[in-house]
């Protein structure tokens, strides 16, 4: 007990004479990110890649064991846009059946494919499904509109919860950082973004604004203890709740991983932005509120 207290005495020492200097990370994270979907966006003219759930085109479901990556090449070759994934049995890890999304309609997609493996693609050991453009994008942009307004409501109630400038506009740019983070990252990885990634964007959102409304609402409102004293308080609860939603999207992105592409992305996603979310709370937040509660103990 008397180690743990010297300990935190230690840290808290030297996180105050550095706090400051911490707000380097983040800072230099979020400007690398912006600088990145800067050049993306200039080549992509979007700031992440769309699947056919979102740009339009066919999903091919071919049952059985293929060559998964000398499909996708020659899908590439053909159509220039596609991907291709393998569903697997959860418990042997066996090759059931290969997805192929293609930019491209049903009867196009289902000629090359029979062409390329030699054998007509029926009911029985394959299926297909078409993604009309229009209404993808129409589907597209509603998603995104709910995004936004999902951001701004987020927005408005923190103001009037709080109703304390600095605070309130650092949880909103936390919530922005890690979104920007994650899409980063979710891009440098290569996924193409479908409507389910949208959603886990959505739960990012809440996700993030939870941690930073604990922090804040204990350091602010809290009037026992010290600013030191609050935050420990607040990393320790706030952590436990990251670390064990970590833990149970992390057992469930395993287990979805062999047979549900939408259930993956969004689990990966919301990992990932978890991740950036303990950084962006307890290095960024932390580091400002700090600031800012040290300036308005000086004025007075």
């Amino acid at each position: 007990m008397e180690d743990s207290k010297k300990q935190k005495k230690t840290f808290a020492e030297w996180h105050d004479k550095n706090y400051k200097k911490l707000l380097i990370i983040p800072a230099t994270l979020f400007l690398f990110c912006l600088i990145y979907l800067g050049v993306f966006y200039s080549q992509h003219h979007d700031i992440f890649l769309k699947d056919i759930s979102l740009s339009g085109g066919t999903s091919a479901t071919i049952n059985g064991q293929l060559d998964v990556a000398s499909l996708e090449k020659a899908l590439i070759e053909e159509f220039g846009d596609a991907n291709t994934r393998i569903i697997s049995d959860l418990v042997t890890g066996e090759q059931l059946a290969t997805i192929a999304n293609v930019g491209a309609g049903t009867e196009e997609t289902k000629a090359f494919l029979e062409g390329y493996l030699g054998y007509k693609l029926t009911e029985e050991n394959s299926s297909f499904e078409y993604s009309e453009p229009s209404f993808t994008q129409d589907l597209y942009r509603q998603l995104m509109i709910s995004l936004l307004l999902a951001f701004f409501l987020m927005i408005i109630v923190i103001f009037i919860l709080f109703r304390d400038f600095v605070p309130s506009i650092t949880i909103v740019s936390c919530v922005f950082m890690n979104i920007i983070m994650t899409i980063t990252v979710v891009n440098l990885l290569g996924i193409k973004i479908s409507t389910g990634g949208i959603i886990a964007f959505l739960m990012i959102i809440g996700y993030s604004v939870d941690t930073d409304i604990l922090l804040t609402n204990r350091l602010l409102k809290r009037k026992d203890g010290t600013t030191n004293h609050k935050i420990f308080g607040a990393f320790k609860t706030g952590l436990t709740m990251t670390l064990t939603s970590l833990f149970a999207i992390s057992v469930s992105l395993l287990v979805v991983k062999s047979f549900s592409p939408i259930l993956t992305q969004i689990f990966l996603i919301i990992c990932i932005g978890l991740l950036f979310d303990m950084i962006n709370t307890w290095i960024t937040n932390v580091s400002v509120l700090k600031w800012h509660i040290h300036n308005k103990e000086n004025k007075k």
